[in-house]
Formats: structure tokens, sequence, C-alpha cells
């Protein structure tokens, strides 16, 4: 993997530590994230350029990569949502236990809202992060295949490394990013459920056990936790449900990003009787 796709791998990272620990050093942040394939004073070098140091206020919104770093168009802005895996969003949180600092990775349906894949691993390389998630999404939904399939994540560098692409290409996927976190809120609400409605309560100590919780998280959020966008349906029930009817969706969107219509679909499916808005939440 080429060195600088390393560094900016780290920028995601640091975009969420950081809202934890506004105050903490960049030389202590480097010993707590602990990055196995940078040194100490690379790491402190580059993430002091990119406004990470204390006192510097990190911008959310900047659009230019002064890094050379090919990024994509974003794909789903005002996109009409119609049907599962027309639309697949990603994105990468830590999670830490004591020492131990570990980073996970989830990859959603957009419009089911269910997690098709994910990753648990003590390293931000491509390999242990984004592409197993991936791989396991291809499994979930049976196929390898998914020709016009939108991926969309933020710009961290696990998406637009050459191995990535290259697993994508394959698939004949079509690659999208946001320029800024506000531009991919639903990848990044799953890991906050994942992390802060599961997680924190199954209390893993270790590696091995995160492993064993976060395969659990990940079947209670799919099978069980209700949307409000899907009618207090989980993820699976709902894809059974227009599996089986046979649906065929009528379009929903909102002002930005797209979501699962609770009131479209639910027409189809006679679940409501009444006109009701369309909530923005899970």
């Amino acid at each position: 993997m080429h060195i600088q796709e390393k560094y900016h791998q780290l920028e995601v990272i640091m975009r969420q530590f950081r809202e934890d620990h506004p105050g903490m050093s960049l030389r202590d942040a480097y010993h707590v994230i602990n990055p196995s394939d940078i040194g100490r004073d690379k790491f402190e070098h580059y993430l002091q350029a990119q406004g990470f140091g204390v006192g510097k206020k990190k911008s959310y919104h900047r659009t230019t990569n002064s890094n050379g770093v090919i990024r994509f168009p974003n794909l789903i802005e005002n996109i009409e949502l119609t049907r599962v895996n027309q639309v697949w969003v990603s994105d990468i949180t830590y999670y830490q236990m004591a020492d131990t600092f570990c980073y996970l990775t989830f990859l959603m349906d957009l419009y089911s809202r269910r997690i098709l894949g994910y990753s648990v691993s003590d390293s931000l390389l491509t390999s242990y992060t984004t592409i197993p998630a991936l791989l396991m999404a291809f499994k979930t939904r049976g196929t390898n295949t998914h020709p016009g399939l939108i991926i969309h994540s933020d710009g961290g560098g696990q998406y637009y490394c050459k191995e990535f692409k290259a697993l994508t290409k394959s698939a004949k996927m079509l690659n999208s990013m946001g320029k800024a976190a506000y531009e991919n809120p639903h990848a990044e609400r799953v890991n906050g459920i994942i992390k802060n409605n599961y997680l924190v309560y199954y209390a893993p100590n270790n590696y091995k056990d995160l492993l064993k919780k976060t395969k659990k998280a990940v079947m209670m959020y799919n099978h069980q936790k209700p949307h409000s966008a899907l009618n207090k349906l989980s993820p699976v029930q709902f894809e059974k449900l227009i599996d089986s009817r046979d649906i065929e969706s009528e379009n929903n969107s909102s002002s930005y990003c797209p979501l699962s219509t609770s009131y479209y679909q639910n027409k189809k499916l006679n679940l409501i009787s009444k006109p009701q808005k369309t909530v923005n939440v899970f």
C-alpha cells in the first residue's frame, strides 16, 4: 500500500478520536491508537499538518486534497431509493478497551438498513478493514457481482486504495464519496448504534471477546432492532416482507441523503392507513 494512503487512513479515526479527546496531544494519541505501521514522528507530523493538533480545530468541510489522493464524486446526493442493493454505505470507527485500540468497519444497505458486512481489526490496513467487510457483504447477498450498485463512504484511504478499488471494479460497482463527515450520516449513525447501544453494555474485555460480541450486536441489530423508517420492523423483517410480497417500491428521497421510506413503502404493504410524515431517524 502507498505510504500516503496509510497516512490518510488515520484521518477518519482521528476525526472521531478528537470528538472524545479534544485536548489530548498527538504524542499521547499515538500511544493510545498505537498504529503498527507508522512511526511516532511521522504520525505527529502528518496529523499536525492536517489540523489535528491540540488547539487547531479540524475543518470537517475540507474539500481540497493537497496530497494528490483520488477521490470519487458523491453519487447519492438527492438520490431516490427504490430497492435493496442500490446503495451500500460504509464507515470505520474505533473501539477502545483499556489499553487495546481496535477498529470496526460496517457496511450497510441504505434502503433496508441491514448491516451486510463488518470487520473487527487491530490494524487500519485495508486488508483488515474494508475488504473483509465488503467480502462479507458479497457473501450475505449471495453474489460477487453487483452491476451499478453504489458503494458510498467518506474520504478514508481504505476506500480508495488500489486493492479496494480493484474489488469494487470486479464487482461492477460504482464508487462514491462524501467530501465531509456529514455526507455519510447513516453509516456514522450505525457505528454509534453498535458501539453505544450494544458493545458498551456487552463490555468486551479483549480482542477475541470484541469479535464475539460484535457478531452478536450485528445479529441483534439486523434481526430484532425496530426502525422508525421501516415502520418499526427490523432490517431483516423488512427485507423478508418486501421480498415475500414482491413489491415494486415507490420513490423516496430526503433533502440530502436518501432514506428508506416508512410511508410510501408501507402504503404498498397496507401497514398504515393514514398519511404520516417520514422521520429521518433509524
